[in-house]
């Protein structure tokens, strides 16, 4: 069984992977849109976490595809982990008196409904979190993408071209 899930993990990391080197974007904008969906992903924010994504990705002019993916940061396989260092996060930095954390109730609106110095907490956990982790998939992530576009147009002018290319070369004097 945990083979299984561990194999259908990688598939789904390795496609994603696929999916955003191959955007047709600058490195610039396929970077900072996957730092806002890393910003947005890791919000405890969880119904709208990649409509929060697209948005930030219009405000900053990023992909908004890339954001999107972006968000699977975090997934149902972490969200409890993750939302636990949240709460933990925001009580160091946060000094409220707060329920204790339940797993059981990490949608926003649940944690809205236990009150405003829990959602706080959460809250500030979350940005204590995201903000350097956007920082650093930005440099990541344009540094990846830069490499791979590099490597992928050197590759196209490498090859060789086709007889049919020559033929109409011929044919027609020039191609540009």
């Amino acid at each position: 069984m945990w083979r299984k899930l561990f194999e259908r993990t990688k598939r789904f990391i390795q496609r994603w992977y696929v999916r955003l080197i191959r955007i047709k974007a600058t490195p610039h904008n396929i970077a900072i849109g996957v730092a806002a969906g890393v910003f947005a992903g890791l919000l405890p924010v969880l119904p709208f976490q990649t409509v929060l994504a697209i948005a930030l990705a219009f405000v900053v002019r990023g992909s908004k595809i890339a954001a999107a993916l972006g968000t699977w940061v975090t997934n149902p396989l972490n969200w409890v982990p993750f939302y636990m260092l949240c709460y933990y996060v925001g009580r160091i930095v946060v000094p409220f008196d707060v329920p204790p954390f339940n797993p059981s109730r990490i949608e926003m609106a649940e944690m809205i409904e236990m009150g405003w110095k829990f959602f706080a907490v959460m809250m500030t956990g979350g940005l204590v979190i995201a903000i350097p982790s956007a920082v650093v998939s930005y440099f990541v992530f344009r540094k990846i993408v830069g490499k791979y576009q590099a490597r992928r147009k050197a590759k196209l002018f490498t090859r060789p071209l086709s007889i049919e290319y020559y033929a109409a070369y011929l044919v027609l004097g020039s191609l540009k």
